[in-house]
């Protein structure tokens, strides 16, 4: 069974940071193209980053470029969301979610497997 856990958000100041984190379990990890993507109350839900198998190549949402950075742990079938400089406009239930292949995508419906979420919240 495949699982996907989001952890580490929470309610932070503008200008703080925060890191999720992303646990995968049931699936070859290092064989899966992984992203992160939020949703706002009454918004779609929007890309954020995504990196590649190896992690040598990430790309980010023009909203998040030069403050957040994703990465891996292959070893730890992790995957991260460093976020700084954090906003109020960043309030959203992050999710991450995972593909085969050595394609990336940045459309949701394009991902085989979704966490739960969770939640981030900035107040100003």
């Amino acid at each position: 069974q495949v699982q996907l856990v989001e952890s580490g958000g929470g309610l932070v100041q503008a200008g703080d940071s925060l890191r999720l984190s992303c646990a995968a379990s049931g699936l070859p990890f290092s064989n899966y193209v992984v992203a992160w993507f939020r949703q706002a109350p009454g918004k779609e839900r929007q890309f954020v980053a995504h990196i590649s198998r190896s992690g040598d190549s990430t790309y980010y949402a023009d909203s998040v470029k030069g403050r957040f950075a994703i990465s891996r742990d292959n070893a730890k079938n992790t995957v991260y969301l460093q976020m700084n400089s954090l906003r109020p406009d960043d309030t959203a239930i992050y999710y991450c979610a995972a593909r085969g292949g050595t394609r990336v995508a940045e459309r949701a419906y394009e991902y085989d497997y979704w966490g739960q979420g969770t939640q981030v919240t900035v107040s100003s």
